[in-house]
Order: structure tokens, then sequence, then C-alpha cells
């Protein structure tokens, strides 16, 4: 996603980084940023939203919901503050 935005939005950066060779590098990096502070998010609002392994074992389709809700939020979080910088 981040190779994208650069590409369609910053193609400056894109081809400097290209021309230094640090792109895979720079997307790797961002990558492992994201999937950390994705997983982090998730497991916050899991708890603050009091979403447990009891819950999935009562009501899963509840389970279901709410994680699906925190995952999206997640997402959306990660999307403004790393890709689309």
């Amino acid at each position: 996603m981040h190779e994208h935005y650069l590409k369609k939005n910053k193609k400056y950066v894109y081809d400097s980084l290209i021309m230094s060779g640090k792109l895979h590098s720079c997307l790797a990096d961002v990558d492992e940023q994201t999937r950390d502070m994705f997983d982090a998010l998730v497991e916050q609002m899991k708890e603050a939203e009091g979403v447990t392994e009891q819950l999935k074992e009562q009501d899963p389709m509840e389970w279901i919901q709410r994680m699906g809700d925190i995952e999206a939020r997640a997402r959306e979080i990660v999307c403004e503050e790393l890709i689309y910088i």
C-alpha cells in the first residue's frame, strides 16, 4: 500500500528511493512498523472494550463483529499514521 501511495502521490520520493536502491528496505521497514502498530492497537482496543476469549466462547458472533470493528479502526489508524505519509 505504501509503495502504491508513494508512486501515485509522492513521485519524487518514490523515484529517489528507486535511484538510491533504498525502496525495498524502506518498504520492508514500513511493513514491519505497520504490523507492529496494528497488533498493538488491536490488543489495546480489545482490552479497553472488554473483548475477551470468554466473550469468544460465550457469543462467537458478537466477538467476530466486535473484532472486525476493532481491526477496521486499527487499520485506519495505521494507514493514516504510517502508510499515507
